[in-house]
């Protein structure tokens, strides 16, 4: 069976909501993932680029403007696939929220963050803690239907598949699920791609697809200092042919959602990634 397609509309901060639909559908995408926020964005040290980006849905009026954004959607033929958030696991109220906003969509998941890790906590203590807080993320998911998604993110304590998996593995996989992004795993979190997406197994929601490459810098004392670029499909380090053959091997027919931070005009980037995507999975005859 086919794979299916979708963007994250975090790439498209120069589009409203109506021409997000509009052109994914025309370029031929098969559904939306909603980013959802404050609108405008209001969190400390926002670049302009977060605060100004016109494809999101306000996570304040997201239960009112619901049928409102499902019919705009519809009437594209697009299907919803989820709202991308930027709630932690501790914010139950707004969680809830978003996730009964969900259901009226017809949207099968949420996103909910998880804690991060930068050193100053043990990691065993950050990860106890999460499954304590998400024992009550899947009761909320259970009584809407909708499953409550971690992503693989670098600086948080599920930058790997096996560490995703770490969370997740004692939760009903209905209701607690795992994005899977090897565009973020080049940061931090590499792992043999089929091996991650066999672990996971029914855990895998979806996949972000976006790349990455090293790139380097001198520092004053004569050291190389790497760090990471967004770059285009096919410049960076994760080879899609791969990542997609191994979804393949493991039964996957779900959805890949652009989520392409490269430089460059958004609709060309959209069109030449989703172009891109089908002719890999013509070569593999998917």
């Amino acid at each position: 069976m086919p794979l299916k397609h979708s963007v994250f509309t975090v790439m498209m901060p120069d589009h409203d909501l109506k021409q997000t639909v509009v052109l994914l559908r025309e370029l031929g995408f098969d559904g939306v993932e909603w980013r959802v926020h404050h609108v405008p964005s209001e969190f400390p040290g926002a670049a302009d680029y977060w605060r100004s980006n016109k494809s999101t849905v306000d996570v304040e009026t997201i239960l009112d403007k619901a049928v409102e954004v499902r019919k705009l959607t519809d009437d594209q033929g697009l299907e919803i696939v989820s709202l991308g958030t930027y709630l932690s696991y501790k914010m139950i109220d707004e969680i809830e929220r978003c996730m009964e906003a969900a259901n009226i969509m017809g949207a099968g998941s949420v996103r909910v963050g998880v804690p991060k890790y930068d050193g100053s906590e043990n990691y065993n203590d950050l990860l106890e803690e999460a499954i304590d807080g998400f024992v009550r993320i899947e009761d909320i998911a259970r009584k809407y239907n909708v499953r409550a998604n971690v992503e693989i993110h670098p600086g948080n304590i599920c930058c790997s598949a096996s560490l995703a998996y770490r969370l997740v593995s004692g939760f009903d996989p209905d209701c607690i699920g795992v994005i899977a992004d090897p565009g973020n795993m080049v940061t931090e979190g590499h792992e043999n791609y089929q091996l991650g997406l066999e672990l996971l197994g029914p855990y895998l929601s979806h996949l972000h697809v976006k790349n990455a490459a090293w790139v380097s810098e001198d520092a004053p004392n004569g050291e190389k200092l790497w760090k990471t670029a967004q770059v285009s499909l096919k410049e960076g380090c994760v080879p899609w042919t791969t990542v997609i053959q191994a979804l393949d091997r493991v039964g996957f027919t779900g959805w890949l959602s652009l989520e392409d931070f490269s430089p460059g005009d958004t609709r060309a980037k959209l069109q030449d990634a989703i172009a891109y995507l089908k002719s890999i999975e013509t070569e593999l005859r998917i």
